[in-house]
């Protein structure tokens, strides 16, 4: 093995083990804190049994897990199917942007605990509710990100277009979207770590089974081990989110 890949292995490692130790360290000094070999012991049935379901709340980690990540995509989809093209439409239209920028910095940072009030006003239900919730919070990052990408095409690339006469949609068709794209996928790896986030606030509100619901209830419950087990989960599914979006957005860069 190569110097690079002995660090790209080791040094991650090296990090996640140093995690573990302050963890088990603080396990020791905080009585209610289970450790991690306490939160192994007590939350196993949920590892070993992954898609077991016993109960509403009471199930497998990966069923758990499903129900948040069906949500997710949801949501996730509904609100980058808004956002891609109003994006563009901004970044192409200097009067627009005047017009809705103000709105968007408004919206923009109203916390999802704010949101989902107004979505389970709206829709009397929580799964319409969670989706609001989740595609108008995780909207914004692919809005700004497809503008600044429009903004970002060079002048020359429009004098072309007048050249050549081409017409409004081929414009946007051979110029527009393959000049952005790098910046909307940037939007939308932003946008789904915002998504994931918000499906846990979601949940935790509403009760619904998923990771959220699930980590509230073993908090009322005083059950430390499975709030434990929820947060390392989460941690997880957004880290591997996170690194597919990446790959995809790498791929395209690359192609």
């Amino acid at each position: 093995m190569t110097a690079k890949g002995i660090g790209h292995f080791f040094l991650p490692l090296t990090g996640i083990v140093m995690v573990g130790l302050i963890w088990l360290m603080a396990s020791r000094s905080i009585p209610d804190l289970p450790s991690p070999l306490r939160t192994w012991e007590e939350s196993k049935l949920y590892l070993l049994e992954p898609l077991a379901k016993r109960g509403e709340m009471d199930q497998g980690i990966v069923l758990l897990a499903s129900y948040s990540l069906l949500r997710v995509s949801k949501g996730f989809l509904l609100g980058i199917g808004l956002a891609t093209p109003l994006g563009l439409l901004l970044g192409m239209s200097p009067t627009l942007h005047r017009m809705f920028d103000p709105v968007i910095q408004i919206l923009r940072p109203i916390s999802p605990l704010a949101w989902l009030p107004l979505g389970l006003v709206v829709f009397q239900k929580s799964e319409p509710a969670a989706m609001f919730a989740i595609a108008i919070c995780s909207m914004w990052p692919t809005v700004i990100n497809g503008a600044a990408g429009v903004r970002a095409i060079p002048q020359d690339y429009w004098n072309v277009a007048k050249v050549l006469r081409l017409s409004r949609f081929t414009t946007f068709t051979k110029i527009v979207i393959p000049a952005t794209l790098p910046y909307i996928f940037t939007g939308y790896r932003l946008s789904l770590g915002i998504a994931w986030l918000v499906i846990v606030a979601s949940e935790m509100l509403t009760g619904t089974p998923g990771i959220g619901g699930f980590l509230w209830q073993e908090y009322n419950s005083l059950v430390y081990a499975h709030i434990l087990l929820a947060i390392v989960t989460i941690g997880l599914i957004g880290f591997a989110l996170d690194r597919l979006m990446g790959m995809a957005e790498t791929k395209l860069r690359t192609a």
